[in-house]
């Protein structure tokens, strides 16, 4: 490809997610409360002042390329620059998101995870949150993301490395319909929503 090429592209490209954030900006604006002291969204709830101000958001962290910071002498900001593709090691960058996310939490704020469209990247991140947090299965931290925000679609690469890290943690194995079986280093701890083997 041209230098001419690529210039237009990277052109026509800016003037999509210019577009798209407009329109993010007025019809996905409202960061969603996942749990007490964490927000996810997309562009347009980090661009909300307003609602960032309050719901007592102190910190942002952007999952995404060519998303600056909108208003960095009020929000602590952190920034995660990568691609929506499934090629994209998004699990290398867990331990620093958590951590970010733990500093807001801990000095008594909020934190917003956001991406673009806030259906992949942040909903990713955030979803390995819980899971590491509250010892979640995948399956439990997906169901809780999408009880509080419906259109969530992470790409098949992260839901790989998510169920891969699933099983780094400790290996909630999920099969044979309601039973859950938790495997750890020296135990082996089933539960059952119905405890009968009938």
């Amino acid at each position: 490809m041209s230098q001419m090429d690529e210039l237009q592209r990277s052109r026509i490209l800016a003037c999509v997610q210019a577009f798209c954030a407009a329109r993010y900006a007025r019809e996905d604006n409202v960061p969603c409360q996942i749990e007490e002291g964490l927000f996810l969204g997309s562009v347009g709830a980090a661009l909300n002042k307003s609602a960032l101000k309050d719901l007592n958001i102190t910190h942002i962290l952007t999952v995404a390329k060519s998303l600056d910071p909108a208003f960095p002498n009020e929000f602590v900001y952190k920034k995660i620059d990568v691609f929506d593709t499934p090629g994209t090691e998004l699990d290398k960058y867990f331990d620093e998101c958590f951590s970010f996310i733990d500093e807001a939490r801990s000095a008594g704020g909020g934190v917003l995870v956001h991406c673009f469209a806030g259906m992949s990247r942040s909903v990713t991140v955030v979803v390995a949150y819980l899971m590491k947090k509250h010892r979640m299965s995948l399956s439990d931290a997906l169901a809780l993301v999408r009880s509080k925000r419906p259109h969530i679609a992470p790409n098949h690469g992260f839901l790989t490395q998510l169920a891969n890290f699933e099983k780094s943690l400790g290996g909630y194995c999920e099969s044979f319909g309601s039973w859950k079986v938790l495997l750890s280093k020296d135990f082996l701890y089933t539960s059952s929503e119905n405890k009968s083997m009938g």
